[in-house]
């Protein structure tokens, strides 16, 4: 059956729900006032069920995304926001499997989602900035989309509306552009066409520009041996600091270093010797990640190393939510997305098609970038401690890392690396 596409989410994290310099060069029509928010409450504080569910979230994707070199980073968080904003358009059983691959229902996490955005930090020497837009078809004999769900994301999400004719090539270039400024220009052509069935994208991008708080000199790197998975070396660039902020379990050391403002921070994860990095990776859960970040002795000093590195990351994400349970949303017999809208040609039905994730790290000796976007696209078819001997946790062999809130312990965004580029 031919295939017509109805939506996508674009998931990166942004300041704003609109272009602030690029409206100039978009045609689409803005809708965002004539939208009116219902009245959402800001929570300052979560219980730890909500920080181990998304951190079991994280986990579920992690050790679901493969690459040929073994280096991967995703953004977990912005992957939830894409698909927290489609299932506010799904009901019954589609609404349910939805909400247990999430581990929460969609009350609470658009609560959680909301306050989190609400309550980021931002300051000078650091920048995590989020923005969401959506974007409709004008041609209303395609698809007619609810007013409560429209409600609902510009309630929860702050979302810009845009009402654009998806037959034009200047709308994909807008999309695309909304997408790469947000992102300081991270993230490039994330939507590769509009199906000239396209209906609707909702769009979510994160930025991330941090400082080290404490960063390197040229004194502090040096070049050493990277051991990479298959046991062959590679010369790397190496950054040296003692830390204060240690961790560890059954088989794992680990490290914080803290960003300036202290409120976000990179952790460091090195398996023990004997542990492969993929059965590492398989062994990550929401409890083992909740742990061993609730762990961490801030008193305890640790001789850290970590090599500079820079990883591009894309995938495609189907498999993996359909290998966790959330089947009924990627079948077009099955799927319910009743309360986003509806598809206007008679014998058709909403669902999934892909769900498209790209994302980009870099760490140096000043700090880090980072930037990432999801697409979800939708068709219609048929205290003081005395001071013990400093720790040394060493990143030169394969590792896991995290940069995340330090408030919430949020992972922000979780990677591997298992080579250096």
């Amino acid at each position: 059956m031919k295939k017509r596409f109805i939506s996508a989410i674009l998931a990166t994290f942004f300041t704003s729900a609109v272009f602030s310099g690029c409206d100039a060069t978009v045609k689409s029509k803005n809708l965002t006032d004539g939208i009116k928010p219902g009245a959402v409450p800001v929570y300052s504080n979560f219980d730890k069920n909500q920080q181990a569910a998304v951190a079991e979230f994280a986990a579920d994707i992690v050790k679901n995304t493969k690459s040929e070199n073994g280096n991967v980073v995703v953004s977990p968080i912005s992957v939830l926001y894409a698909l927290a904003m489609t299932a506010n358009g799904a009901d019954g059983e589609t609404l349910a499997q939805m909400e247990e691959v999430f581990g929460m229902d969609m009350e609470t996490l658009n609560n959680y989602l909301h306050s989190t955005v609400s309550l980021l930090p931002s300051d000078e020497g650091y920048d995590f900035d989020i923005a969401n837009s959506l974007w409709i078809t004008d041609d209303s004999g395609k698809f007619t989309v609810n007013e409560d769900f429209l409600r609902t994301v510009k309630s929860y999400y702050d979302a810009g509306v845009f009402s654009a004719d998806f037959a034009d090539k200047q709308t994909l270039k807008d999309i695309n552009s909304w997408v790469t400024h947000k992102t300081n220009g991270q993230i490039q052509n994330i939507l590769d066409k509009i199906d000239p069935d396209a209906v609707m994208y909702l769009v979510n991008a994160i930025n991330f520009e941090a400082d080290w708080l404490n960063d390197y000199d040229e004194y502090s790197v040096s070049s050493g041996t990277f051991t990479k998975a298959d046991g062959r070396t590679q010369d790397a660039e190496f950054m040296y600091m003692s830390e204060n902020g240690y961790l560890e379990d059954e088989n794992t050391t680990g490290f914080i270093k803290y960003y300036k403002g202290r409120k976000y921070a990179f952790v460091g994860l090195l398996p023990d010797e004997n542990v492969k990095i993929d059965e590492y990776i398989n062994s990550l859960n929401g409890e083992k990640i909740t742990n061993l970040l609730n762990g961490i002795n801030p008193q305890q000093e640790v001789e850290t190393k970590i090599p500079k590195f820079e990883t591009t990351y894309d995938t495609e994400m189907s498999e993996i939510f359909k290998n966790l349970g959330m089947t009924d949303a990627f079948d077009y017999l099955s799927a319910d997305f009743s309360r986003m809208g509806t598809a206007q040609i008679e014998g058709e039905n909403v669902c999934i098609n892909r769900v498209i994730h790209k994302a980009f790290i870099r760490v140096a000796e000043k700090g880090t970038q980072a930037g990432a976007a999801t697409v979800v696209e939708m068709v219609a078819e048929g205290a003081m401690a005395i001071k013990e001997r400093p720790k040394q946790v060493y990143l030169d062999r394969p590792f896991v890392y995290m940069i995340i809130d330090t408030q919430n312990n949020l992972p922000l965004f979780m990677g591997t690396v298992c080579t250096i580029e």
